[in-house]
């Protein structure tokens, strides 16, 4: 399970959406997951599953490997489709005690569902053809005009991209320490989930104490290398728009006008 988690990882590779400036695919995503929540209808959300994977085709990202992420967030999917399975009224399809369920609840239980999971694989796909200092770049070049009313953009930048990039080395680290136990008689795989979620305590603390290390020698390593923040910093690779990204911004532009003529049409 903590092997699946893919958030935050990078997958090497040459393609056109690897290719794209680290801004556009930032913009390009938060468009995106807007549009997923303007789409009221399947027909909307299927032409964003759609887009989306012909994207990932494009990215030449194993599918194998995307969708090895979703693993990890099964039971907030299966509990957001249960939650709005019963929450609806309508057309009772069969009624558990207190509880029905109905035809509307049911759509709108697969319609969050799939939402959920389109939402999940585009934000994902973002970091795995993104490298951690071309999001940090991006980010700070995105959130640069707030400089004028004082808010710090590279250090936000920093902050988000090294909270993003050290969650694969926690998951590590979690492994590790799951196996140091299991090798001195823990079990962690028998019992319901609450018991199997109590045995994950005593995981807690040595976790906490390794986080801890790994930001204290990397602080230690910033101040070394004469860290000082971003001003005055300058960049030995620096962005550029490309044709590629032209294009990108044209698909994007024409995937929303879509989506909302589809709001429009069907309101």
């Amino acid at each position: 399970m903590i092997r699946d988690i893919t958030l935050g990882q990078y997958y090497r590779g040459e393609s056109f959406i690897h290719d794209l400036d680290p801004r556009t695919k930032i913009v390009c995503t938060l468009v995106y997951i807007i549009m997923l929540f303007i789409a009221g209808t399947f027909w909307g959300l299927a032409f964003s599953a759609l887009c989306l994977g012909v994207t990932v085709a494009v990215s030449k990202v194993p599918p194998a490997f995307i969708f090895r992420g979703l693993k990890p967030v099964f039971l907030i999917i299966l509990f957001t489709f249960v939650l709005n399975m019963f929450m609806y009224d309508g057309k009772i399809i069969f009624e558990l005690g207190f509880l029905h369920v109905t035809e509307e609840g049911l759509h709108k239980a697969f319609f969050m569902a799939a939402r959920l999971i389109l939402l999940i694989i585009g934000s994902s796909l973002l970091t795995l053809t993104t490298r951690p200092i071309g999001l940090t770049d991006g980010i700070e070049s995105l959130l640069k005009p707030l400089n004028k009313i004082g808010v710090p953009s590279h250090e936000l930048a920093m902050m988000m991209t090294i909270a993003l990039r050290f969650i694969p080395t926690l998951l590590e680290e979690t492994d590790k320490i799951m196996k140091a136990q299991q090798a001195r008689g823990a079990d962690f795989e028998t019992g319901n989930i609450f018991s199997r979620a109590r045995k994950l305590i005593p995981i807690l603390v040595p976790l906490f104490i390794s986080a801890f290390r790994i930001a204290q020698d990397m602080a230690m390593a910033m101040e070394a290398r004469c860290y000082r923040g971003g001003e005055g910093r300058t960049r030995m690779n620096g962005m550029k728009m490309t044709a590629k990204d032209g294009v990108a911004w044209i698909l994007i532009v024409l995937f929303a006008a879509a989506l909302i003529c589809e709001r429009i049409l069907l309101a």
